[in-house]
């Protein structure tokens, strides 16, 4: 049994890798000896050295089949998909619109079923392969204002715990990350009272970090988690304990 988080020689699909969580997915996965291919509508303005960037629309379906094929061609194989792209369009129900329902379910949830409709073929043919998506505790609990959100994120927790059981027999492992609130340049521009009230929600008295949510990943998709598969990992200081 091999302790160490070493990933040289594998290749890793980030998808929503320009944002915080995916950026310091990217950075922990590099540095633990991984090729590194960041997949996201843009390309940020600074990009972290390294890594491969590739351009998608996660929630169309023909592009990201093209984009998976031509990744496995230039890299040899895809060894982790990491589904990470994620948006949210907060209103209540009564509120909310058509196109802003529509605009989360396709990237949260139809953008990593997307991936893994496209990736689970060359899985199967190699019989290995791990897929982490990055659902929420919101998808666990529920959430004023976040019924799109919410509803893609428990989408997403049905999926990982249903392609476990499809895939498991290749031995290809699915399991999902359900992060609390987590302190990242998007979450720093929310009022500091309802920072405040998240904080006081956890048993451990803070919030928790991008590489604290990146490390779990790394755990998840590492020969240290070989026997778990179709779990949800809570990273959330204790939010819903």
């Amino acid at each position: 049994m091999n302790y160490a988080l070493d990933f040289t020689g594998k290749t890793v699909v980030i998808t929503g890798a320009s944002g915080g969580l995916g950026g310091a997915m990217a950075a922990a996965f590099r540095d633990c000896g991984a090729r590194v291919v960041c997949v996201d509508l843009h390309v940020p303005e600074e990009p972290l050295p390294g890594c491969d960037y590739r351009q998608v629309d996660v929630s169309d379906c023909a592009a990201v089949g093209e984009l998976v094929t031509d990744i496995i061609a230039t890299t040899g194989g895809i060894d982790c998909l990491i589904n990470n792209a994620g948006i949210s369009r907060d209103a209540p129900v009564w509120r909310m619109s058509e196109q802003d329902w529509d605009a989360v379910l396709n990237v949260n949830l139809k953008g990593a079923w997307n991936f893994i409709h496209h990736t689970a073929r060359h899985f199967r043919e190699k019989k290995s392969g791990c897929i982490v998506n990055t659902a929420s505790i919101n998808g666990l609990r529920g959430k004023f204002g976040l019924s799109n959100y919410s509803a893609s994120k428990a989408g997403l927790i049905g999926l990982t715990r249903t392609v476990a059981r499809e895939l498991g027999p290749s031995n290809i492992r699915v399991n999902a990350v359900a992060p609390g609130f987590i302190l990242t340049p998007l979450t720093g521009k929310i009022a500091e009272k309802f920072i405040a009230a998240a904080r006081a929600e956890t048993a451990l008295g803070r919030l928790g970090t991008p590489q604290d949510v990146a490390a779990a990943v790394l755990f998840l998709s590492s020969d240290l988690a070989r026997h778990i598969t179709g779990a949800v990992l809570t990273v959330d200081g204790g939010q819903v304990a």
